[in-house]
Parts: structure tokens; sequence; C-alpha cells
């Protein structure tokens, strides 16, 4: 249903922490303009673990009406409670994003089973297309194959964000769920060559710095042209391990800040990119050509 370069937007933020919807109107306008396939919306990039549940549902529904169907955006509605992404969903769905993307649940680690009845739940609440999300790197919850396999099962649930890195386990999970279920490539230092064996895109956190670079990428990669997919991915590569520097989305708002694009705004507990670290991620936005 989805396809190609996704961007896992940031939310711009004034100083005082409040957000900035002007500036996320120019972002949407930019990803527009330079091909992005789909615009995710408060996920975690998107700072959606700051925003209560009023504020994230708001900028949901600016940033569906700011699109205005010239592309998809999917919703981050994602809660270690199921009650609140159930509630999340269904705003989502109200404000008419194009489907969910749910990250399991994190810090209180449910069990396989706990995980299926959790999405199964969230899935019989709100009938809109819903991806998973697995990274348990940030959620110390890792949702097996075998259990992405028993949730492919239900109608509704159309693919997988998966951040884990390991093409391995994608290819495991191919062959558990079949080809009607979407991949998706969660690590951008992977994606390139997850989309070559056969997935469907990459939700990127690169791309809110260079989504035409990412969008000819992708579609190289989708293609199956190995040679070309990689030549553009390779000015993409610093980018892709040094805006991770420190946690996302600090590295990647402050690149956004040096391009003029948005404001400094971050919420506690993350803060602004340390000075030690703004050299490393200028070079890399200069070895991609972007500034």
């Amino acid at each position: 249903m989805f396809r190609g370069s996704m961007v896992a937007l940031v939310t711009p933020m004034h100083a005082d922490g409040s957000v900035d919807f002007d500036s996320l109107a120019k972002l949407v306008e930019f990803h527009v303009a330079n091909g992005t396939s789909a615009i995710i919306s408060m996920g975690t990039t998107g700072e959606s673990a700051t925003l209560d549940e009023k504020e994230h549902c708001e900028v949901i529904r600016r940033t569906v009406e700011m699109v205005n169907h010239r592309i998809p955006v999917i919703a981050g509605t994602g809660a270690n409670s199921t009650t609140e992404a159930i509630h999340l969903s269904q705003c989502a769905m109200q404000v008419g994003a194009d489907a969910c993307l749910l990250v399991t649940p994190y810090y209180n680690k449910p069990t396989q089973e706990g995980l299926y009845l959790h999405y199964k739940a969230i899935a019989e609440a709100v009938p809109m297309p819903q991806i998973l999300y697995n990274v348990p790197g940030r959620t110390a919850c890792d949702m097996l194959p075998a259990t992405v396999a028993r949730l492919a099962e239900i109608s509704n649930i159309i693919g997988i964000k998966e951040a884990t890195g390991d093409l391995q386990r994608m290819k495991e999970i191919r062959e558990l769920c079949g080809d009607n279920f979407d991949l998706y490539s969660g690590d951008d230092a992977t994606g390139t060559e997850f989309m070559l064996q056969g997935g469907q895109g990459v939700i990127s956190v690169t791309n809110n710095v260079a989504p035409k670079a990412m969008a000819m990428m992708c579609a190289a990669a989708l293609a199956g042209d190995r040679e070309q997919a990689m030549a553009l991915n390779k000015p993409l590569e610093m980018l892709h391990d040094k805006l991770f520097v420190e946690a996302n989305p600090i590295p990647v708002k402050w690149a956004l800040m040096e391009m003029g694009m948005i404001e400094a705004g971050i919420r506690l507990p993350l803060t602004v990119l340390s000075a030690q670290y703004h050299d490393v991620v200028r070079d890399a936005l200069r070895e991609a050509g972007i500034i």
C-alpha cells in the first residue's frame, strides 16, 4: 500500500517547546516538492513521547490538512497502554490519516502473547490500515517473527517497520508472512539493501534533510538497480551514521536548524545537540551536498 522513501518527520518547536505549525507547513511542502512518498507524523522522530494526547492528535490533524491528499500520512499512534494506543488510533482515523504506525509497548516488557493481544485489540477497535513497528533498541521489547506472522493474518495489519537492522530477520518475516505483507526498513544504514532484498520502502530519519536524494535512491532500489541504488546511497552514508551521534531526533533537528528549516526547539528530557558534535553533523550534511 505504501512504497519508497517515507519520512519519519520531526515536530518543529519554538524555543519554549510549543509546536511550530508554520515550520511544520514548510517541512510538508519541502517533502511534497522533493518526492517523499509518505509522511509519518508523530513517530519517535516526531517526539511523540513528550507530547500529550491532545497535542499528538492536533499535530496529526494539522499534518493531514497541510498535505491535503497529495501523499499519504501515516500517524504514529503506538503506546505502552493498549487503551491509549486505541484512543490515538481512533483520533488518527477521525482526522483522515491513511494508516497508523504502532510501536511495540515500551518499558513494561510484554510477552509475545501480550504483544499479539495488544495489536489484535487495536486492529479490532480501529478499522484502518495498521503497520507494526519493532525497534527493540529503544523499547526493550522485541516482537519476534512468529508473532508478526500471527498478526499478519489480521486483515487491517498490513506490514511492519523493522528497525533492528537485521536483514536475516527481514527474510524470515517475508517467508513467514508471504508477499502480501509489507516490509519497511526503520534503519537508514541498511535501508538500501533492505529494499534490494524485497522490502517495500524505508521509514527514514535521513529523509528529513535529504528528501530528493532519498527518493531517488529508493526508486532505484525498488526497481532492482543495485549499482544505481548503491551509488545514490554512498553520499548519504555519513548522514545515516552521524544523525545518531546523540539520541534521535536530537541530531536531525539540529541539522534542520542549520539548514534554516526550523527553530532550535526541542522538549526535555531531550536537549539541543552538544557542541562537540556540530562539526560532525555539518560534515555529514556537506558530504551529502546539502550545505
